[in-house]
């Protein structure tokens, strides 16, 4: 199976519940309740969604992965607390989620400008990435630049991940590229 060279997350409502911004008279600092829970500063439950930790561990460890580039990809209203989040969560071999990922584009902006940063920053054609979210404006926005945009409500799930993966293979099994990697 065609694997993507890059694989995006976004945070709030994909990786983790609640979104940040209804963490408003809460928030940092964030105390560890265990690997897939936190609360904050008002006593907030924040917990991992699925089996988002098994997915980056697998993502991050597996050979069939070497080389991929990994990324969080989020306009959360709080980054400073996301990426503390980020640095508390941990998967299940122990790792925290910040150290697992290799770039993030975390800030206030369109979905399309994080991608178009991102294939600037790593070269890596849209028709090679592949992003998981749970807003659908989100999902339709970046699928309009190629990406492979996988659209997951309730968060990251196995069922969610194997079925952005074979979505991933069926749309380059469909695409004619050309030497740059661009779909024709």
């Amino acid at each position: 199976m065609s694997l993507p060279r890059l694989v995006a997350f976004d945070l709030d409502g994909t990786v983790w519940s609640p979104d940040m911004y209804q963490l408003w008279g809460g928030g940092a600092p964030f105390a560890v309740k265990s690997s897939t829970e936190l609360t904050d500063c008002a006593n907030q439950r924040v917990r991992l969604l699925g089996s988002f930790g098994a997915i980056l561990d697998e993502l991050c460890s597996s050979a069939a992965w070497s080389g991929a580039t990994t990324a969080w990809v989020s306009c959360t209203d709080e980054p400073a607390w996301a990426d503390e989040c980020l640095r508390k969560f941990r998967t299940p071999s122990g790792s925290t989620l910040k150290e697992l990922v290799s770039t993030e584009v975390i800030y206030k902006a369109n979905k399309q400008t994080h991608f178009r940063e991102l294939h600037e920053s790593t070269g890596i054609p849209f028709c090679e990435m592949i992003f998981f979210d749970n807003e659908r404006g989100n999902i339709n926005s970046v699928a309009k630049l190629g990406v492979c945009s996988v659209y997951c409500p309730d968060g990251m799930t196995d069922e969610i991940w194997r079925r952005g993966l074979a979505q991933y293979a069926e749309q380059q099994s469909d695409d004619v590229k050309d030497f740059d990697g661009r779909i024709r």
